[in-house]
């Protein structure tokens, strides 16, 4: 049995689950989330309580049972409290800035680089170093996060580029520590 996939849900009671056939949505005071619950996969909602079980032993719906357990409970987070990650811009003359909803990046390069967000997602930069990426859907904030960090990881030498806020790069030296 799977560990995280037998733990049960408890809904808050400004958050409402409703299911339409395999369909589970989740509605809440920041938005509305969708999921398909896959075959194999039963659930049962008594008393403010969501658990989910496994019709059989397949290693795929064994697999897909904490899956399942774990991306409702981040639905149920994020039209709750929605979810944030922040990045850090580290180098000379490296910035960004808000142009409206878009974010405007100056990462080095020839061009200075305009990220559009996806729709349910905000992007904030309270200072030229420093990007927030907010949403309800913890993998669309992930992904969102992760295509701007794309944009110039950082490099091992001088750790110029954008990183994850606590992110650890770590450092290698130069030639000349060789000799």
């Amino acid at each position: 049995m799977s560990r995280i996939g037998k733990k049960p849900i408890e809904i808050p009671k400004d958050v409402q689950v409703e299911f339409k056939d395999r369909t589970l949505i989740v509605r809440g005071p920041k938005g509305e989330l969708s999921f398909t619950i896959p075959n194999g996969i039963e659930y049962s909602y008594q008393n403010q309580t969501l658990t989910f079980s496994r019709t059989d032993d397949d290693k795929k719906v064994r697999a897909a049972h904490g899956l399942t357990r774990a991306i409702v409970n981040n639905m149920v987070q994020g039209v709750r409290e929605g979810f944030a990650k922040t990045l850090q811009i580290e180098g000379i003359g490296y910035k960004a800035e808000m142009k409206g909803k878009s974010l405007m990046l100056t990462l080095g390069y020839s061009h200075p680089i305009l990220f559009i967000p996806p729709d349910g997602i905000t992007i904030e930069s309270p200072n030229p170093t420093t990007i927030v990426v907010k949403g309800i859907d913890k993998q669309v904030v992930g992904e969102v996060a992760a295509k701007i960090r794309m944009l110039r990881p950082p490099e091992p030498y001088k750790g110029k580029g954008i990183r994850y806020l606590g992110e650890y790069v770590r450092r290698k030296p130069g030639k000349s520590a060789s000799k």
